[in-house]
């Protein structure tokens, strides 16, 4: 069958992983027992080798629906047709506590009216489709056996054996239920009985409870406020909940570009989210999961190089070598190859993660709890390796290849690190070479000014000694770098929104990051805009719009016409391609960050008006 887009797809998870179905009840992608553990279903990156589980109705002429049962993560797929409706509740119940690993997968068939057949498949495919595995009819369903991994699948609807997968078809009645439950059992043993429908309506009503108790803790109560909660409950999915960390995406392998090779895994946590995430979280009240947040951040920062250097990202349990690989035996979505697991850039130079964690760590300070001392001695070393390395060249935020340049952005994060740093030092009166931080901070200020600039396009630049135009340079109003409604930046600001042909990176309100055309980033291929960027010029926009009406009008026609760029669930993947498709992994953590940022102070700037 041919590849579902990328935004048909839903997102269910427990905090521990996650799993897309789409819009015709395919499981698509999934893996046990963790984010970044292999996959045992993965149709998205090989749509014939990659195992699915799919539930569907066997009759003509169905259309399908899809949507989230409202204020939480509980998806429902629903199937209309002349002969009846019907629909699958797919969730997964959130574990009791630290003990508890049973993380099944719940698959409710329900017909609410009339009555239809259903098939289903189960076909797993265990480590990104490398292993084999056996499979074993029981009376409680199937139990499904490779040497990495065992799982059952529970049901009390008859299965039959097709090859290392399973199959039923079945008919349902109004008001007739059958469910499938999914989750890892121990090597050679049975699958679990599935549990009585008491029980089943149970553990819905609590997971659908779970969710509604922890949206009502949000504070936001301005325009957008279903995209702003949506998108507050995907990223509480993307959080690993052992360790606090926030994965980037909880995909690998989805390509930028249709049949490129800009194709990552984002099952990590970058430090480089960090202000972004802590941002978010605390205004909008979710002060816990900043606190854990800002424990995973302290934990790394205990874990500083032998030098005082921070690595720029990490894997959700805090582990370091994030060893980059292909797998050439999987064709990539839609032809897109390699499919990479790993992330090579975890051991790239990127200055500005050092602005980004001092910036969330004097937020979580001034909003959140006070820092103790010891994480302040680990963060006083890394300062000091800061000033010590600042000027050298890196691979900047896109983690380019095409070799390092003195990034202007990383430049401007560079001196956010100080100055955060001597604000926080301030503050709590902690001990600083405040001297040394002081000349530090002014001489890349004086540096980015002068060298930043082009008086050819009349903006800053990516880098040093380049003309060509960057969307991370939107951030300067946003860190406080430049007044919003400076000259300098509203030069910057009108030279971006320039369609592309005419040399900026805007079109049709969305932003491109740079121009691949003009930017050695060493890979080939083209990409969509990014999300990320759009959300940044509705910021910026936001910012300048204080004293100009104008361009704060400007800046919600923007948000507002990104955000018809979700999917039908409010859903963003990291970019737009030029058909209003979804590219690159999905839901991405940055777009959903940055979204509920943008509608935030949108929200002010529009109240005060």
């Amino acid at each position: 069958m041919p590849y579902h887009p990328i935004e048909n797809h839903g997102v269910i998870g427990n905090m521990r992983t996650a799993a897309l179905i789409a819009l015709d009840g395919s499981l698509d992608w999934y893996c046990l027992p963790h984010f970044d553990s292999p996959s045992v279903f993965a149709a998205i990156l090989d749509d014939r080798k990659g195992g699915r589980f799919r539930i569907a109705p066997l009759a003509d002429s169905v259309t399908n629906k899809q949507f989230y049962w409202p204020e939480t993560n509980v998806l429902v797929t629903r199937f209309l047709s002349p002969h009846g409706v019907g629909q699958i509740v797919d969730y997964m119940p959130i574990p009791a506590g630290p003990s508890d690993a049973a993380f099944p997968l719940v698959r409710r068939v329900q017909v609410v009216r009339g009555s239809l057949k259903f098939r289903a498949e189960c076909r797993p495919a265990f480590d990104y489709a490398r292993e084999p595995h056996t499979t074993v009819l029981t009376g409680n369903g199937a139990a499904f056996h490779a040497t990495s991994l065992s799982l059952g699948l529970s049901t009390r609807v008859p299965l039959t054996a097709d090859g290392p997968a399973v199959t039923a078809e079945f008919t349902l009645r109004e008001e007739e239920t059958a469910t499938f439950v999914l989750q890892p059992i121990d090597p050679g043993a049975d699958c679990r009985p599935l549990p009585s429908e008491a029980e089943l309506r149970d553990l819905l009503n609590r997971t659908i409870g779970y969710w509604h108790a922890w949206l009502s803790k949000s504070t936001y109560t301005g325009r957008w406020r279903e995209m702003v909660y949506r998108s507050a409950l995907v990223l509480k999915l993307m959080t690993f909940e052992p360790t606090g960390a926030i994965v980037a995406a909880p995909t690998c392998g989805l390509p930028e570009g249709i049949g490129g090779h800009r194709n990552w895994d984002y099952r990590y946590t970058w430090i480089r989210d960090a202000a972004f995430t802590l941002y978010a979280l605390l205004r909008i009240g979710f002060t816990d999961e900043a606190t854990r947040f800002v424990s995973f951040l302290e934990a790394r920062a205990h874990e500083l190089g032998e030098d005082g250097s921070l690595q720029i990202m990490y894997g959700i349990d805090g582990r370091h070598v994030l060893t980059e690989a292909t797998l050439d035996h999987l064709e990539g979505y839609k032809g897109s190859r390699p499919v990479r697991i790993g992330n090579g850039a975890y051991n790239q130079l990127q200055l500005d993660i050092y602005g980004e964690l001092m910036d969330s760590i004097y937020l979580y300070n001034k909003y959140g709890s006070q820092i103790s001392y010891h994480l302040w001695t680990e963060l006083r070393r890394m300062m000091e390796w800061l000033c010590d390395n600042w000027q050298r060249k890196d691979e900047g935020i896109w983690e380019t290849r095409g070799g390092p340049h003195h990034f202007v952005y990383s430049r401007v994060m560079s001196w956010v690190a100080f100055d955060r740093a001597l604000r926080l030092a301030e503050k709590r009166s902690f001990p600083a070479d405040w001297n040394r931080w002081l000349q530090a901070r002014d001489r890349i200020c004086e540096e980015i000014m002068q060298k930043g600039w082009s008086e050819r396009r009349q903006a800053m630049v990516q880098h040093y000694g380049s003309d060509t135009l960057d969307a991370a340079t939107l951030i300067m109003p946003l860190v406080f770098f430049l007044a919003p409604n400076d000259p300098i930046m509203l030069k910057t600001l009108d030279a971006i929104r320039q369609p592309p042909d005419k040399g900026g990176l805007v079109s049709n309100n969305l932003v491109y990051r740079y121009n691949v055309a003009t930017t050695d980033d060493g890979l080939s291929g083209t990409e969509g805009t990014f999300n990320i960027c759009s959300f940044w010029l509705v910021e910026a926009l936001t910012r300048a719009g204080r004293v100009d009406a104008a361009r704060l009008a400007d800046a919600r026609v923007i948000f507002e016409q990104t955000l018809g760029y979700a999917n039908h669930l409010g859903l963003f993947a990291e970019q737009t391609g030029p058909c209003g498709e979804a590219l690159g992994n999905f839901p991405q953590a940055f777009t959903h960050l940055s979204l509920i940022s943008a509608a935030f102070n949108l929200d002010r700037a529009l109240g005060r008006h």
